[in-house]
């Protein structure tokens, strides 16, 4: 048995430290909520950014609440050749070596060091998913998605296990776009091996003529 997985997509969006939106919109300035997103304690903001890289900008990004405790700048791979960035493919908070960009706001630009980051697919789940799933935190699965005529398999999907989740796969717009699936498109978790095996090993274990 399995669990049906809603996938969403996650667009171009900004996570902010509170010292980064003090720089770009004042001295004790607030996030202002719009409305809440799918996982529990997050939110849209109504304030807005550019992104800048070294060949072009992004304009009106935004920002998701609440604060986080270093800025992340969150792109698809298209994303990050557009505007002249490596595309460094990462989970969430996972941004040591990862390239920085110019933020601009109502007050002025701030140069980040590092920071942009391609987010790496994943779901979120609670652990009495996880443990229906016989998945634990941080593995890596196969999830088949729904479709009509260009359904997928999604290899080195990361579980992410939390009381605080609510189901959902997460791709970008990248992702999203390479199946063509209804208003509301779904998965499975699907199990080729009893093990968290990696798609690199079963490449390399194909071209050898070994077959599991």
């Amino acid at each position: 048995m399995s669990i049906k997985i809603p996938i969403e997509t996650s667009a171009r969006h900004i996570h902010i430290s509170r010292e980064d939106f003090e720089f770009l919109f004042g001295e004790g300035a607030e996030l202002h909520y719009i409305k809440e997103l799918s996982q529990p304690g997050q939110y849209l903001c109504e304030e807005r950014l550019t992104v800048r890289g070294p060949k072009g900008d992004f304009a009106n990004m935004a920002i998701l609440g609440p604060f986080r405790r270093e800025t992340q700048v969150e792109l698809s791979l298209t994303d990050t050749r557009k505007i002249g960035l490596p595309g460094i493919i990462r989970q969430s908070g996972d941004i040591a070596d990862t390239p920085g960009c110019t933020l601009i706001g109502p007050l002025g630009e701030l140069e980040i060091k590092r920071g942009v980051i391609v987010a790496k697919r994943h779901i979120h789940m609670t652990p009495e998913e996880a443990l229906a799933l016989r998945v634990h935190d941080n593995d890596e699965v196969f999830v088949l998605t729904k479709s009509y005529g260009r359904a997928l398999i999604y290899a080195d999907v990361v579980v992410r296990v939390n009381w605080d989740f609510r189901l959902a796969m997460h791709v970008d717009t990248d992702e999203a776009n390479a199946f063509s699936s209804d208003a509301e498109p779904y998965g499975v978790v699907v199990k080729f091996f009893d093990d968290n095996y990696s798609t690199d090993k079963w490449i390399e274990d194909v071209l050898s003529g070994i077959h599991r």
